[in-house]
Formats: structure tokens, sequence, C-alpha cells
């Protein structure tokens, strides 16, 4: 017979790691060799490696039994030596699914299903109704100062015909025979176990052998139904609003799911923004950029006024504080920014062209001191070529 290995080595902790250490090395190796994941040539190797890595971990986390160990080795767990209890030879789960309770209980549901709970003293499954979620546009406006108003979404109503059994009137639902009324059922497959829902009855532990024509034996019927929604000042694109126990119903009693209403804002015709700050392009003369001057900018509140200098030049940004949005989340209010675009004339008169070269005379006799930006252009240009 072959000589046993040392339990700590199996799992590759040192003899005083605590529990933790002990149960994180099993879910590695457990893992790793889950005859699920193993399949052809290397499905028995990985299966013989899955259950010795399950022994070890079944004597290590139970305190007696690894007190037992380390006292006398495997003769102090070995049944057949009457110590210890349980035994490595038995197919009992339990240092497996206490190890693997939180991801199996994300994959299968905590008591077996997906998302289900079992109602207190056993019977039917209860499972948790689906979110739903609902995409809202508004505008700018509407998002910077907020709004009440109204949705229609589906709903579900209990079927009059049936009084919600789901059952043709004179008839009533019967236990179903897979599963007993549990709405689950095992499967197993060797040592592996794992409980899922009953694929004959849903998890509902029931079978309707003539459903009622109203809803078909679902018991509820489609409707509309009117939310009042209240939007927030402040809120941005993206952001949702949950409605508790507005989405849809759940199954055996259980509870409703939720709505989540998702904010779309359109696009507004002059305001971009970024945050809680507004961004606007503001077109101007060339004129009026030259002689400076104040002009009137809209904001959302209305009009704000600007003061130009003389000689104020295109992309010239100007910011106005606290003309943008109030975030839900922010203690103030965001800026407004204002980007000058000065426009070239277009569609000239003969008249308006001689002003303009006369104009033009006038700029070139005053020397580089009426554009210094292109006097400082034409000097790079004139090093990059030397």
């Amino acid at each position: 017979m072959a000589t046993k290995r040392d339990y700590y080595d199996i799992l590759g902790v040192p003899k005083n790691a605590d529990d933790d250490a002990i149960k994180k090395a099993y879910r590695k190796l457990a893992m790793k060799f889950h005859p699920d994941r193993n399949q052809g040539d290397d499905a028995k190797t990985a299966e013989e490696k899955f259950k010795e890595a399950k022994e070890a971990y079944e004597m290590l986390s139970d305190p007696q039994k690894r007190a037992a160990y380390d006292q006398y080795g495997h003769a102090g767990v070995d049944p057949n030596m009457g110590m210890g209890r349980g035994g490595p030879g038995q197919e009992g789960f339990g240092g497996f699914a206490e190890a693997f309770g939180d991801i199996f209980g994300d994959l299968f549901g905590a008591q077996g299903g997906p998302g289900g709970q079992r109602r207190p003293g056993g019977g039917q499954q209860v499972y948790r109704g689906s979110d739903l979620s609902y995409a809202m546009e508004i505008t700018l406006e509407e998002a910077a100062n907020g709004k009440e108003t109204q949705i229609r979404i589906p709903t579900w109503d209990t079927c009059e015909t049936c009084k919600g059994s789901g059952a043709k009137p004179g008839t009533s639902p019967k236990t179903c025979a897979s599963c007993n009324g549990s709405g689950t059922v095992h499967l197993r497959q060797g040592f592996f176990s794992i409980q899922q829902t009953c694929p004959h009855c849903h998890g509902t532990g029931k079978i309707i052998p003539e459903p009622c024509v109203t809803c078909s034996g679902d018991g509820k019927i489609k409707r509309q139904k009117t939310l009042e929604v209240k939007i927030p000042a402040g809120i941005n694109e993206g952001m949702r609003i949950r409605s508790a126990g507005n989405g849809e119903p759940g199954t055996n009693g259980g509870p409703a799911g939720d709505l989540y209403i998702e904010i779309r804002i359109k696009q507004h015709e002059i305001f971009e923004r970024d945050g809680d700050d507004l961004h606007c392009t503001v077109p101007i003369g060339l004129t009026t950029a030259a002689l400076g001057g104040g002009i009137e900018v809209p904001t959302l509140g209305g009009k704000a006024e600007i003061e130009l200098p003389e000689g104020t030049q295109h992309g010239k940004t100007f910011r106005l504080r606290g003309k943008g949005i109030k975030g839900i989340r922010s203690s103030y209010p965001g800026d407004l920014y204002c980007h000058i675009a000065v426009e070239t004339p277009v569609k000239i008169t003969e008249h308006q062209r001689k002003l303009l070269k006369e104009l033009d005379d006038s700029f070139r006799k005053g020397g580089d001191k009426h554009s210094p930006n292109a006097k400082s252009w034409t000097d790079r240009v004139k090093d990059l070529f030397k």
C-alpha cells in the first residue's frame, strides 16, 4: 500500500498556517484539478489529486482532526484506528461546500438555484424579480434645473380569471413529480453533487395541466402603469435613478426587482457640458475684435455681458464664474467658458473691398505693431530654412 503524503505538503502550506491560508490553498487546488475542468487523458490523474486535496482540507480545517494529525500523523485521523470522525474515505461534502460556498453560491444561488432562496421550513424556492432599465432623454436645461415628469412602464397584475393560480377555473395546479414541489433537483456526477432549478416546473414546484386561457398559465397579465419620476437638478449623462420595486415581479412570492432610469442628455444647440462647466463658441466680427467693447453672451439662466479688449484674437477664451451647472454632489456651480471665433467678412461689395484695401495699406504702413503674431511666425519660418 502506498504511503500517504503529508497533508500540509499536499496543500503546500506550512504547519503553522492559519485557517484562511489552508482554505485558500485548497480552493486553488480544487479549481485546478476539478473533474469538470479536466477531461481526456488527464482526467483520472486530476480526479485523484482533487480527492487528495479534499481529504487534506477536511482534516486540517477541523480543529480536532488537525490536532490529532499534528500529534499522531495519519494514525490520529484513521477511522480504522478509532480516532477522528468522518474519515477520509467518506464522500461527504462538508469541507468542499464550506470552502466553495462563496464561489458556487454566486453560480447556483445561495440555496442551490440561480438567485433563489428557500422558504423557511422548506418548500418552493423564492426568486427576486429581474431589474428593468428605462432610457430617458432630457434637455440640458432640464438636467441643470431638474424636473418632475411621468413615464409609462410595463407591469404585471394578478390575473382576474384564475386569481393568480395560472390554472383554468375549476382546475388547480399539481405538485411537480420531478422535484416533489421543492422547485429544485439534484444532479450527481461521481462524488460531486449540485442542486439546480427543476427544469420541469422552472422552480415553482407546481405543474399546471390546464393553463388559464387569459394569462396562459402565468397567473399574471401584462399592463402599463404610470410612474412619477423626479429628476434631480445637476444630473449628468449616464447617471441612473433607482425606482425600488418597479422591476419585474418575483416568483413564488419573491420581491420585485428595481427599475433603473438611465439619463440621456440631448445635444444642445449652443452649449457643451464638461462636468459642471459649460463651453460655448461666440462668433464676433472683424471690427468688433479689433475695436473691442461689450458683447452679450448666452447662459442657461439668461444673458450675460463680457468686455472685449481691443485686438481680441480668434480663440481667446473668457471665463464667467458660476455660470455653469451645479452638479448633484457639488457645493458650487461650475463656470461658463466663452471661446471667441473671429469671422472673416464674406460676400463683400466693391465699396467694402476698396475700404478693406485702404485699411490694409494703412496697417502695412504701420509696420509689425499691428500684427505681432504674424511677425513672430514669419521670423520662425525664416529660421527654419536658414
